[in-house]
């Protein structure tokens, strides 16, 4: 893995947003009045010519796409460590999963699947190596500093930490997609300071709700998250395909995979096939929620999703309470299981050690990096170490420590 790219002094936008060139073919008429038009975009912090043909949303997603953070998801671990298995989830494949689910929503409600994909590729990008692990040792150790938010992170890998064009720092990604990122988990009544900061220069509307496409990426996450943890654990043998079935969400997958396969199939085909079962139960329940949501509210445009009492992607409490003794399930017998919590302190260790060293001694960092990072100890020097230890992936992570911490091995 290349080095995380520095970034630059942060440049004042030239100019107020204001949306692309306007075309015709952005008017959208198969959309809902309350979904987010793209030819009504408010823009981009730093203006920029029409598409070439792409709507606002699909130049976004392109962007995302071919970001350097991006690709780094590749070997960034949800829950096991990279080396431990090539089948298991990885942040990219659950970025890509949850944007097929974001865009399945989307569309059977009329929203901009475009939007909704590209939120769902994006909302990881700021996600530390080694999982869960790594994003509970940078916030212990940033502590002292404000913290670590991975969404947060994601703002600020999209805002600032991308170097990819000449004339800003960042991807310069439309107004709705910075929102939806920055508001991933809803209205932000006490923002993460670089949310925060951000939003002072480019007013994201922290109060209120996103768009109905990030309430719909949003739940995307949710439903690819538990399900694929569902499968890789059984996979991993953490547990039993019947231990899992004692929940009652999986049990009602189990039976109409059961009506639907031969009664000769496989543990692992069957296991399969229920765990399909479970999204698509989920991506019913929801939609059928939103739509519920949707007709009470009357919403005529965006703004008044922006301003409902609560969010109008969602689930409904019977799905909601289901999910949830999912996840009771999963930290119990898989984020706390022996096997994980050893992989789990090595892996916080290797970053509460390296962010210790170069923290206390910046002028180990690549010379970008210390010229940002200032004076050994001080605020500034804690955020540009998360923000170098954050960009890593689980193997760059390993061997930088190796580095930094092995004398047989050349800094």
């Amino acid at each position: 893995m290349d080095a995380p790219n520095p970034p630059a002094a942060a440049r004042d936008p030239q100019e107020q947003a204001r949306p692309d060139l306007a075309r015709p073919d952005l008017a959208r008429p198969d959309l809902a009045p309350w979904a987010v038009k793209p030819g009504a975009s408010r823009g981009r912090l730093y203006p920029e010519d029409g598409g070439g043909g792409r709507s606002p949303y699909q130049r976004d997603r392109d962007r995302i796409i071919h970001s350097t953070a991006f690709r780094r998801l590749q070997y960034k671990t949800q829950v096991f460590i990279y080396h431990e298995g090539d089948a298991f989830r990885t942040r990219l494949t659950h970025s890509i999963e949850a944007a097929q689910i974001a865009r399945s929503i989307a569309r059977q409600l009329h929203l901009d699947e475009d939007l909704a994909e590209a939120l769902a590729l994006a909302h990881d990008l700021g996600h530390p190596p080694f999982g869960h692990a790594g994003e509970e040792a940078l916030n212990g150790v940033m502590r002292p500093f404000g913290g670590y938010d991975h969404n947060a992170q994601s703002l600020k890998a999209v805002t600032l930490l991308e170097h990819r064009y000449a004339g800003f720092d960042g991807l310069n990604l439309t107004w709705e997609t910075l929102e939806g990122l920055a508001k991933h988990n809803g209205p932000l009544r006490r923002p993460p300071p670089y949310i925060a900061e951000y939003s002072a220069r480019h007013d994201l509307e922290l109060h209120c709700h996103a768009s109905a496409e990030a309430q719909a990426a949003a739940i995307a996450d949710d439903i690819a998250y538990n399900n694929h943890d569902l499968d890789d654990g059984l996979r991993a043998g953490l547990f039993t395909l019947e231990e899992a079935c004692r929940l009652p969400l999986v049990a009602e997958a189990r039976d109409l995979a059961m009506a639907a396969v031969p009664a000769d199939t496989p543990l692992d085909r069957l296991g399969s096939e229920i765990i399909r079962r479970v999204i698509n139960l989920m991506i019913v329940d929801v939609t059928e929620e939103a739509k519920r949501r949707i007709a009470a509210l009357g919403p005529k445009d965006v703004s008044d999703i922006r301003r409902a009492d609560r969010p109008v992607v969602f689930f409904s409490d019977r799905m909601r309470a289901l999910n949830q003794e999912t996840r009771d399930f999963l930290f119990g017998r898989m984020y706390r299981h022996w096997r994980v919590n050893r992989t789990t302190l090595k892996s916080k260790r290797v970053l509460q050690v390296m962010f210790s060293l170069l923290h206390g001694q910046p002028d180990m960092l690549p010379p970008s990096w210390a010229e940002r990072a200032g004076e050994a100890g001080s605020p500034l020097a804690a955020r540009t170490v998360c923000d170098w230890l954050a960009g890593m992936t689980d193997k760059f992570a390993l061997e930088e420590y190796r580095r930094l911490t092995d004398p047989h091995t050349p800094g």
